[in-house]
């Protein structure tokens, strides 16, 4: 048999696992699709979606229409341009937010529940962090500094690294407990090759659910420190300002707040759906019956 003859044969079995997998995980699909999409839309506007910046003041609050597909806001400015360019901000902050608020709880989690005489010390200080509302630690974070998408990620991640801290502390303090580690001590173990080899893998799975949460809430809280005035400064088109700017408008032109309203929805659906699904995925004792 050729080659070429062979590979519909090979490539009929990684059909059968992707619809297999998709059948049986619907929501890690549907989230990650959706995400993958808006991902993709967002890289790529420089390439169809217009100026975002670029001020009509003869064709302010236009109703949606084969020129401006969104409408336009009461600069004349297109929101359909403005609402895929907020796109990349709301997806870096939320990412860089969830991928950073993992590492400080992973690291700061698996030294608090290994070392006794640091968790007394650094939980206290988690503790008071989760006492304050993300929201208002975030605006007192951002007020002491000049506003920019570092600071706002920053201002954003300090509330959130608590509660990963606590999950990963609860994994460990569960994990160091169980036969194999306690064989693994007696046999003369290191804490680093212990930590590493034995208890992180433990961690893993439940941190990445955690993760997805937490990159929604920071798409959220972005949304609303924006709105505030409190966050991205108010030229650079975020879905927070768009709202912000046209809310005086909501009764003659509601185009102007509807559609980046329906994006954070649709986005932070997604994140939440993917988060879901990977919960189901991961647990061990709902996997076994996929």
């Amino acid at each position: 048999m050729s080659q070429a003859a062979t590979l519909p044969i090979a490539a009929a079995p990684a059909r059968a696992g992707w619809r297999r997998f998709a059948r049986r995980n619907p929501t890690i699909c549907l989230g990650g699709g959706i995400i993958a999409v808006m991902l993709l839309l967002a890289l790529f506007a420089p390439l169809y979606a217009g100026n975002p910046y670029l001020m009509t003041p003869m064709h302010r609050l236009e109703p949606p229409s084969a020129q401006a597909w969104f409408g336009t806001d009461n600069l004349g400015r297109d929101v359909f341009a403005r609402t895929m360019y907020g796109a990349q901000i709301s997806l870096l902050v939320g990412f860089s937010v969830g991928v950073s608020a993992m590492l400080g709880g992973l690291v700061i989690g698996l030294l608090a529940g290994y070392y006794r005489r640091f968790d007394a010390i650094v939980m206290r200080l988690m503790d008071g962090l989760m006492a304050i509302p993300n929201i208002l630690l975030a605006i007192a974070l951002v007020s002491l500094t000049h506003g920019g998408v570092g600071i706002v990620i920053l201002a954003i991640v300090i509330p959130e690294v608590p509660r990963d801290v606590r999950l990963v502390r609860a994994v460990v303090l569960a994990t160091r407990e169980q036969p194999y580690v306690e064989a693994a001590l007696a046999g003369g173990a290191r804490a680093g090759k212990l930590l590493r080899r034995h208890i992180l893998p433990s961690t893993i799975a439940p941190l990445t659910v955690q993760g997805t949460y937490v990159c929604a809430s920071a798409i959220l809280v972005e949304a609303g420190l924006s709105f505030l005035g409190a966050g991205i400064p108010p030229n650079i088109p975020t879905w927070g300002n768009m709202i912000a700017s046209s809310r005086l408008y909501l009764g003659i032109a509601p185009w102007t707040i509807f559609f980046p309203g329906c994006a954070i929805a649709l986005v932070v659906l997604a994140v939440n759906m993917l988060g879901d699904g990977l919960r189901d995925r991961l647990d061990p004792r709902l996997a076994r019956s996929l």
